[in-house]
């Protein structure tokens, strides 16, 4: 059994209403969940395909980290899925260089998060001190490439052009492997 720890505050999402969400996660990842409400502590165990529960601990990693449970479901969409955790606090030097960080991450009215997600197809979360995305590699990479150069300090500006400038690869690679040869 392996054990994830997640806010008090993100329990009531895990478990949804009457439990609905936490049935949903536990049909769909074929886990069996034991939740501790008094700790945060959530104990998953396999009891299906061990492929597909290894996605387990991640959804429930995801909502604690404030996904909504449907994008942490997304999880499971594709084996290419991933969830990739950026530890804000650990580059910050304290309270207000933390709150100075996530509004730059987050952006006037949201439109840098806002515009992370457009530009990759990734889904961004600020939730406490992290930065979390879920997407497939190369969409986590050009997140977190992003939230790097914020967090060193660079212009927004050059960090919307840097997402325009993966997106459109993103876009040219896709349009290269869809080509019709007939």
């Amino acid at each position: 059994m392996q054990h994830v720890k997640i806010p008090q505050d993100r329990i009531g999402a895990l478990i949804g209403e009457g439990g609905e969400t936490l049935r949903e996660i536990e049909r769909r990842a074929e886990v069996r969940l034991d939740v501790d409400s008094e700790n945060g502590s959530v104990g998953i165990e396999k009891t299906g395909d061990p492929v597909t529960a290894l996605k387990g601990p991640e959804i429930v990693r995801a909502i604690g980290r404030g996904f909504a449970p449907e994008d942490a479901m997304s999880l499971l969409d594709d084996e290419m899925m991933m969830l990739d955790i950026i530890d804000i606090g650990a580059a910050t030097r304290n309270k207000n260089d933390l709150k100075r960080q996530k509004g730059r991450l987050i952006g006037e009215n949201g439109r840098t998060r806002e515009l992370m997600e457009e530009l990759t197809g990734a889904t961004v979360v600020i939730y406490g001190s992290t930065l979390a995305t879920i997407g497939t590699p190369q969409e986590v990479e050009t997140v977190r490439d992003a939230a790097e150069m914020i967090i060193d300090g660079a212009p927004h500006g050059s960090v919307y052009s840097f997402l325009e400038r993966k997106h459109n690869e993103l876009k040219r690679q896709g349009m290269e492997y869809h080509q019709y040869s007939g």
